[in-house]
């Protein structure tokens, strides 16, 4: 019938195979409540900058802001920081391969499982960055964006201004929207690669290619999208608001560890180092026989 035999064990664990049909995305539930902990994080901390200071320190209602804007500046940060969660349990796992100096030993539970839910957080920072392009063409369509620009043209008609032009801003926005454009389009191909079609399509090593070194790429533009649009604000002390820093400051964080230590990994005493490793090679080359402590324990062991 063309079915693939799978030996699961024994007729023990034919409760747990009957109930494999039944569950609903078993691999999702850690990565889709690590990004709903994010989004919380970020929403109520864009909610206190954003929202409660001005209320609070200048009586400035900007409650409104709460389903579009605030949505708009944390969806970001979750998807930032989701992607930056995909490369860095292989950076972990590469520094204690090296540390080991073998491949065979098996990595502790909490990273293998990490590094089996690196697809599912790949998704869904690419679907949080997607939102974040839609949400961001919203901003200009609200009611509350025109009354700005009917209140600034304004202001600049009695300031006597007929030309408003701050070159630094310019180019400023510029880079920012193209790095952006650039890292949502490397996200969606890396998710368009990831499904089993696909992929099956390609070798080990074009797999590899766009799994691993397209996705850094996007890592970089990302992070090159966030910094231009920080800018100079990490350093204006009017932006720490309730003493809270930017929120793109907290995000830089993960991916920076990330980036800084994958350029590491790459300099000749560490690159040839690991691709040894990871060809088989070993740092103890000899094999180790340990004889038992216990002598009633060696007298029973039979010897060949």
């Amino acid at each position: 019938m063309g079915f693939t035999p799978v030996d699961m064990g024994s007729l023990a664990s034919a409760r747990e195979v009957e109930a494999m049909p039944l569950r609903l995305l078993p691999g999702w539930k850690v990565p889709a409540l690590l990004a709903l902990g994010l989004f919380i994080f970020f929403y109520a901390y864009n909610f206190v900058r954003d929202v409660l200071q001005p209320y609070m320190q200048e009586g400035k209602n900007k409650f409104y802001k709460l389903p579009l804007s605030v949505v708009n500046a944390s969806l970001p940060c979750v998807a930032y920081v989701l992607l930056s969660l995909v490369y860095l349990p292989g950076v972990l796992a590469a520094a204690l391969q090296l540390y080991r100096g073998t491949k065979y030993r098996r990595f502790p539970d909490w990273l293998d499982h990490w590094l089996q839910h690196r697809k599912q957080i790949g998704l869904l920072s690419c679907f949080c960055a997607a939102l974040h392009a839609l949400y961001s063409l919203g901003l200009a369509l609200r009611c509350s964006h025109r009354y700005e620009l009917v209140n600034l043209a304004i202001k600049q008609v009695l300031a006597n201004k007929s030309h408003l032009w701050v070159e630094e801003d310019v180019w400023r926005m510029e880079i920012y929207l193209s790095m952006g454009v650039l890292a949502l389009g490397t996200l969606s191909l890396l998710a368009i690669t990831s499904l089993p079609s696909i992929a099956n399509s390609l070798n080990w090593r074009e797999f590899g290619f766009m799994q691993s070194t397209l996705g850094f790429v996007a890592l970089v533009l990302s992070t090159l999208h966030t910094l231009t649009y920080g800018w100079t604000r990490a350093f204006e002390e009017s932006c720490y608001k309730f003493y809270l820093p930017p929120t793109f400051t907290l995000t830089l964080l993960v991916p920076c560890v990330v980036i800084l230590a994958k350029g590491l990994f790459l300099l000749p005493c560490f690159s040839r180092r690991l691709a040894k490793i990871r060809r088989g090679w070993e740092k103890d080359g000899a094999i180790k026989f340990m004889l038992p402590v216990d002598h009633a324990l060696a007298q029973k062991t039979s010897h060949v």
